[in-house]
């Protein structure tokens, strides 16, 4: 232990410990621009300057280690010089900036913002001079990238590179001229990035942001002659209540569905009745391959991000997809033929929307062979952020709206679906139907499989039913998937089953997810807090195994026929490829 002062306060703090966090401890708030925890500790931005007794300048806090060295030494957090030294900093920002708040979708939400009206910089023209102006690049088809509003702070390049494991995003150039973007200016379309939206989730300003769709499902909730029907994910109601004030981890799936109901949506469904038809299909595709001798490890296919990147960085693994389409395209899919049928509609004027917490689902509805009724299985995605500003716009006040249902035969959920939305989730849903069927169909199988949860980047587990082990690994996160993989190759991971997800927690932690502050980011494990909403919904809920959904059966009875047989592959599967973009 260190004995320091901070703002002239004893405190005793761990030696290593840097000086943000040694204030962070004690209450103390430094803020930042550029520092992610473990992924981008830098020292770019200067915004978390502090004074520091016997150093010859200010000091950046987040990359100041306490040392031996530093025994009784004073921290001034918030002294003349350090505050009028941000307030500088964030003048010199803004000097480079495109300073149009109003029309930004970050409005309210933006850190640099925040910071410089906490700091009270309100001379946006202190340091006039050259502006580099940007063409905004659209290419790709979930997100925008508009560099004219881009601080440097490099925290998306972390989050690509770092977490993902990726990297087609970094600085060029140098001095005034860097700007971040594709190697050789390359238009993001035209790299190998995955859609997975980690790098918007990190960004503090509006540089970086998804496609707003919003426009396109209000012209088609105006058009008489379309009707238009909605499913969301189970991630999307344990984190959008934080837009709305409700603390983060609540669970709002009442007020979601009742939202969504007054925003003029012909019908309300659940992704929910889709992740149980994924895990019959997918727990039967598994059992097939373990006792045929199929292609193992078999490996989930439900986060697209994930299938996007198998496909461009490890086409070897392509035959250990399975061949599920996701619980978005198979909602989807039974929409516009079995649900289509029995109303007496034609599925050329259905107009299928979903609500995801996730960017990559807007690239995942345009690609090959996801339209089981000649039509697209999903014509519109949004994100949870773009169903906030629907809401916002629609004059809903949300806090105070009713708790809704979802319309059957879509709107129910087994608590196996509900869970899909956190990292193992898929994993455990599909286990307690596997293991169900590998028990002879027994009522008393297992329904929680504890050792699967939790947001660790990785893990392991074995279990033996019916006289067969099998074999597990979960992983979330594409760096952690990309160290898995290679392991695999190598031999030294011997698994029948893996799930993977795109993002780090799962889809809870979405790159389409409510935007946290980098302040709560870095201390609140917001992958946690939003998961536990879900597994409460699965404790709570009377049907807890996929295979035990009365709406499932009933489709399976009416229209589907066998779990895996010609009819679901032919509605429910789909197919991949390796890709040719630059990595």
């Amino acid at each position: 232990m260190v004995n320091i002062k901070i703002n002239g306060v004893d405190y005793a703090v761990e030696e290593g410990t840097t000086i943000l966090e040694a204030c962070r401890m004690n209450g103390i708030k430094i803020p930042t621009l550029c520092w992610l925890k473990e992924i981008n500790a830098i020292g770019a931005c200067r915004i978390c300057v502090v004074e520091m007794t016997g150093a010859r300048s200010l000091v950046a806090s987040c990359v100041y280690p306490i040392s031996k060295f530093d025994e009784g030494k004073n921290i001034l957090t918030h002294s003349p010089a350090v505050l009028e030294s941000r307030k500088t900093t964030l003048q010199l920002l803004l000097s480079n900036h495109n300073k149009k708040c109003l029309s930004c979708d970050r409005s309210g939400n933006c850190e640099l913002q925040a910071l410089c009206r906490e700091l009270g910089v309100d001379d946006e023209n202190a340091f006039d001079g050259a502006i580099n102006e940007y063409e905004i690049d659209t290419s790709a088809a979930h997100m925008y990238r508009d560099n004219n509003k881009c601080i440097n702070c490099r925290r998306c390049v972390a989050a690509c590179e770092k977490t993902q494991g990726i990297g087609v995003i970094g600085a060029n150039n140098r001095g005034f001229a860097t700007s971040i973007a594709c190697a050789f200016e390359m238009d993001l379309a035209d790299t190998a990035c995955v859609s997975c939206g980690q790098c918007i989730a990190v960004c503090p300003t509006g540089a970086l942001g998804e496609k707003d769709d919003t426009d396109k499902v209000w012209a088609a909730l105006a058009d008489p002659t379309k009707t238009v029907v909605v499913q969301t994910a189970p991630a999307v109601r344990a984190s959008l209540g934080e837009a709305f004030g409700f603390p983060m981890g609540t669970d709002v799936q009442g007020k979601l569905a009742a939202a969504l109901f007054k925003l003029g949506f012909a019908h309300v469904f659940d992704t929910n009745f889709g992740a149980d038809l994924t895990i019959l299909e997918e727990s039967n595709e598994l059992l097939e391959r373990i006792t045929k001798g199929g292609v193992l490890p078999m490996i989930t296919s439900c986060s697209p991000g994930w299938i996007r990147y198998c496909e461009a960085y490890y086409p070897e693994f392509i035959p250990n997809l399975s061949s599920c389409k996701s619980p978005q395209q198979m909602t989807g899919a039974m929409l516009k033929t079995y649900w289509a049928e029995k109303n007496g509609i034609d599925p050329k004027n259905i107009v299928s929307v979903s609500v995801m917490p996730c960017t990559a689902k807007k690239f995942e509805i345009g690609r090959d062979d996801q339209s089981a009724a000649g039509v697209a299985d999903v014509d519109i995605s949004i994100t949870t952020r773009e169903l906030v500003k629907m809401i916002n716009k629609a004059g809903i006040r949300f806090a105070e709206l009713e708790d809704a249902q979802f319309e059957s035969p879509f709107g129910s959920g087994t608590g196996a679906a509900v869970i899909f939305g956190a990292t193992g989730g898929v994993m455990e849903a599909a286990l307690r139907t596997a293991v169900w069927k590998l028990t002879g169909e027994k009522n008393d199988s297992p329904i929680e499989f504890s050792e699967v949860r939790g947001v660790d980047g990785v893990k392991f587990a074995e279990y033996t039913a019916g006289g067969a082990t099998v074999k597990v690994a979960v992983v979330s996160g594409l760096a952690n998937a990309k160290a898995l993989l290679e392991k695999v190759k190598a031999g030294e991971v011997d698994v029948q089953f893996i799930e993977v997800m795109a993002c780090p927690g799962g889809c809870v932690n979405g790159g389409g997810q409510v935007i946290v502050p980098a302040d709560v980011r870095n201390f609140t494990d917001i992958r946690a807090e939003r998961a536990k909403a879900l597994y409460n919904l699965d404790a709570k809920n009377t049907v807890r195994k996929s295979h035990e959904s009365e709406d499932v059966k009933r489709v399976y009875a009416e229209f589907l026929g066998e779990i895996g047989g010609h009819k679901a592959h032919e509605l429910l599967h789909t197919t991949y490829k390796a890709s040719n973009l630059s990595k």
